[in-house]
């Protein structure tokens, strides 16, 4: 009698773990659903800021800038520079940087809980410093949802080379 005891309650405590596992795992999935937005929403909602940001990018508007730029947002240029969020919005309140067109050629978005990584390809016309530039860039964008809330927290451009002969 005592073994047919023992061996339900090894059968219901096995059934009981198994059910904890299984409901913190469905748990889990719905928290990281809700963090990228569910159903797609969270790419909708980066597909949205992109352009957005293109847009801002090109009518020079500060106050996207300051809204989705995180506090501790970096930049990095192609030549190695590194700048801050400041430092960004400085460069297109005074002029210092003017995009004159923006063209996307390529764009995907990974989601990793919280976190959207987005690689792009562009071809800009700019002026940097007094400097024009036209090309293509291939960039990384990291954003990230912050209290529900998406920012962008770090940005790495490269210059694409031209094509040899």
């Amino acid at each position: 009698m005592s073994l047919v005891r023992t061996t339900s309650a090894l059968l219901v405590s096995g059934l009981l773990l198994a059910t904890a596992a299984w409901s913190q795992g469905a748990s889990q999935t719905a928290l990281e659903q809700s963090a990228r937005g569910g159903d797609g929403a969270a790419d909708q909602q980066i597909t949205a800021l992109q352009s957005q940001l293109t847009q801002a990018f090109l009518n020079s508007d500060t106050a996207f800038l300051e809204k989705y730029l995180a506090d501790d947002f970096v930049a990095v240029y192609a030549a190695g520079k590194m700048v801050t969020k400041a430092q960004v919005i400085e460069n297109f309140k005074t002029g210092a940087t003017k995009y004159d067109s923006i063209e996307e050629h390529e764009s995907k978005i990974r989601l990793y809980g919280n976190t959207a990584v987005v690689n792009t390809l562009f071809s800009v016309k700019a002026t940097t410093n007094g400097k024009p530039y036209s090309g293509d860039v291939r960039n990384i964008r990291v954003w990230v949802n912050q209290h529900d809330n998406w920012k962008l927290v770090a940005f790495q451009n490269t210059t694409v080379a031209p094509p040899s002969p």
